[in-house]
Formats: structure tokens, sequence, C-alpha cells
């Protein structure tokens, strides 16, 4: 067979094969928009699989009622962005730092690692949070994320892969460790900072077993706590939903069913973080190297 035409078939199959992984990783999200937007009768009934039927938007109207759902999303909006940015900062600095002279630098990195490895569970994790205020308190969302070993770990192997010689040129220069990680390290680990980005904002956005444990005032719920609540209680909201009609004949497309109300609530938390990875994107690029080393 001519090497042109092996290449060819090895285009096709990748292709083919390529195409039917992201229709699989793609499907689950289009079957769950397709239910939200179908006769909430037929879609309780499992007989909307491939296309909407029935369609209407009554579902994400209905949804959007729910008491404290503007609140709950802006305090996961707010975790989200403050945590990761946290998160981001403190993994970029500490990994910088465990490349460099610090004292102590091979205890504390070996410190840090063995925390990977264990956990003192749950209920020393719950009273430990409660001698330090972090009940009931937004800080909770914020400060036992901002030190992740892993993430540090990603930082420092990075910085060790840079040409050493752009930081020993900056020390010749008179500049000190900030100095040289805010105008030399930083710029360089950019791909690095956008990958921790990437995972710390998915895991503080759909976090909500530290809301289940640490939280009781409503103000500080997070939508995936909310979430999680009306999943559970699914069948009585739509109940209530009904019976807040007033009585009045609604044809069954309009009416909110268990079904209905889980797969509309799961559609609009999981919508906004979809966005994280497109803006994202354009950073996983390799060459970001820049400047050079004078020879």
């Amino acid at each position: 067979m001519p090497i042109k035409e092996r290449f060819t078939w090895f285009h096709l199959i990748n292709y083919t094969v390529f195409t039917i992984i992201t229709i699989i990783c793609v499907f689950p999200f289009y079957y769950l928009f397709i239910n939200t937007i179908s006769n909430n009768d037929l879609s309780s009934r499992g007989l909307v699989m491939f296309y909407p039927k029935g369609l209407h938007f009554t579902n994400y109207t209905d949804v959007f009622k729910i008491p404290g759902l503007g609140q709950a999303a802006l305090v996961s909006v707010g975790r989200t962005l403050i945590g990761t940015a946290l998160t981001v900062l403190a993994s970029a600095f500490l990994g910088y730092l465990f490349t460099t002279h610090m004292w102590g630098r091979k205890f504390w990195y070996r410190f840090l690692v063995i925390t990977m490895y264990f956990n003192a569970g749950l209920i020393p994790w719950y009273l430990t949070m409660l001698h330090l205020g972090l009940t009931n308190n937004f800080l909770a969302y914020i400060l036992p994320a901002i030190v992740q070993p892993f993430f540090i770990i990603l930082v420092k192997t990075f910085v060790e892969s840079t040409p050493l010689a752009l930081q020993e040129s900056a020390q010749i220069d008179g500049a000190g460790y900030f100095k040289i990680f805010t105008t030399i390290i930083f710029p360089l680990i950019t791909p690095i900072l956008a990958t921790i980005a990437i995972f710390s904002s998915v895991s503080q956005w759909n976090s909500f077993t530290d809301t289940l444990f640490l939280i009781t005032d409503q103000r500080l719920f997070t939508l995936q706590f909310i979430l999680y609540r009306y999943m559970n209680e699914a069948t009585s909201i739509a109940q209530l939903m009904k019976q807040s009609t007033g009585g009045m004949d609604l044809d069954l497309a309009n009416m909110a069913t268990p079904t209905s109300i889980r797969t509309t609530v799961s559609m609009v938390v999981v919508l906004p973080i979809l966005l994280v990875y497109p803006f994202f994107q354009r950073f996983f690029v390799k060459g970001i190297m820049i400047g050079a080393v004078k020879g």
C-alpha cells in the first residue's frame, strides 16, 4: 500500500475515532438540555432521547423563581473567583520558593507532600473548622483551599524546567526573590497557572460538602448546595409549583415534574463552569518562553 494512501487511511480512522469520542462526551450535556426544553410529561417518562419534543422554556423561568437561587449564585461566583485567585497566587509563589535557597526547604517540602497522604477524617476536620470560627463564615470556602500541595508541586516542577540563567542574570542585576518572581517567573509559568486555575475553579464551583457540614445560614448557601437539596426534594418542589398555579388547567408541557426540576437545575449549575474552558484554552500553547538568554 502506498505511503500516501496509508497516511490517508490513518487520518480517516483518527478523525472517526475522535469524532465518536467527542459525541460520547458531548451527548450527556445535549441530552440534559433537550430534556429541559421538552414536554415535561414526555421527559419524565423517558421519551425524549435525541431531539426535543414539545418545545418550551417554562422550566427555566420556574427554576429561576426558586427562593434563594440568586443569592446562592452570587456566593458560588464569589467563592470561585476569590478562591481561585488566591489558590493560583499561593501555588505560584510557594512553588517558586521551593526552588530557591529558602530556609528549611527540604523539610517544608516533605512536610507539604506528607499532607497529601494523610487525612485526619471528617470529625477532626469539623472540630478544627469549628474552633477556628469557620462555621457560618464565607471564609470557610476560601481559606482551606488556598494551599494545595498538588498545585504547588506542579508549579515547582514547571519552574525547575525554565532556564536558570534567567534568574541568575536578574540576581546579578540586584533583583531579589520577589522581584524575580513578579518580573520573570510569573510570566513564564502562565500555562501551568492557567491549568491550576481551571482545576481550582471547577473544584470551587462544584463543591457543596463544605456547605453541608459548615453552613446553616441560608445567605451563605452555594448554588451546588441548592442543587443538592432540590435534587433530593424535587418531588415536593414539583408539587408546590403545581399548587402555585392556583388550580389553573395547564398543559403538561408547562407543569413541573421531578425530572424537569432535576435536569433544569443541573443545566443552570453546569453551564457557567463550562464557559471557563474556552476562556483559558488560549493559554495552553507552547513556546511561552518570553525573552531569551543572551549568548
